[in-house]
């Protein structure tokens, strides 16, 4: 049920794909500064979800609203709703890797202008206290000058989500930020991403469990396209039907 601290609100949301019906009317609602961790089997929606989203995938039936209900996202394209305030991390980070790691943040600063004319653009005091203040965040101001090619895959993680920041996103979709990550770096991860939730709302997809637990967050376990349980993990993995669908296997 939407209210006035709704940022995100999905109501009756369906699609299809060749006849596959890969979202189900799902209802889903997220509050301004919230964190949210969606859980469930392969196909069972996730991405599909975030597609819808960020503009990648037009619904069917359904309606998506952002900004508490300001904004219709069925009426924009995907760089209309980056501009608007989502961003979108996806599994395997994208970065710049010839690029030092400043550069990265630098290229994704909002605003910016072209990719080539960035690297040759002198950035302003306020550019470099924020590119500074992102490092800082994401636990690389010790990486600045690296090049991104020489960090580990975690750091990579890592910096894909300091250059999401730097666009100034009111909502954050994080997708598997800790697969293949060793588990100091998934700790680390843990801990940065509720950071993040302290001034950002963070949808955050994983299959980790362990990961999903020390975010202590509320858990949303989607089902053949819409929502099969939604509460606080334990009383989520405690749930028959998730079990049965989910964790048993």
């Amino acid at each position: 049920m939407k209210s006035a601290s709704t940022l995100l609100y999905l109501d009756g949301v369906s699609v299809s794909f060749d006849g596959f019906r890969a979202i189900n009317n799902l209802s889903l609602t997220l509050d301004a500064g919230e964190m949210r961790a969606i859980i469930g089997p392969n196909g069972a929606g996730k991405t599909t979800m975030m597609d819808i989203i960020t503009g990648k995938t037009r619904a069917d039936h359904g309606e998506a609203f952002f900004d508490h209900g300001r904004v219709n996202l069925s009426k924009h394209d995907e760089a209309d709703i980056a501009i608007l305030g989502i961003g979108r991390k996806f599994q395997k980070p994208t970065v710049f890797e010839s690029h030092t790691v400043e550069d990265n943040i630098l290229l994704a600063l909002k605003g910016k202008r072209s990719a080539f004319a960035s690297l040759f653009y002198r950035s302003s005091a306020d550019e470099i206290k924020k590119i500074t203040t992102i490092l800082e965040t994401v636990r690389l101001a010790g990486k600045r000058g690296a090049l991104a090619a020489n960090l580990s895959h975690g750091q990579k993680q890592w910096l894909e989500i300091g250059m999401l920041l730097a666009q100034d996103p009111k909502l954050l979709l994080v997708d598997e930020p800790v697969a293949g990550m060793t588990d100091a770096e998934t700790e680390e991860t843990a801990r940065l991403l509720k950071y993040i939730a302290e001034d950002h709302s963070v949808i955050v997809v994983e299959h980790d469990m362990h990961f999903v637990r020390q975010l202590g967050v509320k858990v949303t376990c989607l089902h053949e396209g819409s929502v099969l349980a939604e509460g606080p993990l334990e009383q989520v993995s405690a749930d028959p039907r998730v079990i049965e669908v989910y964790l048993g296997r």
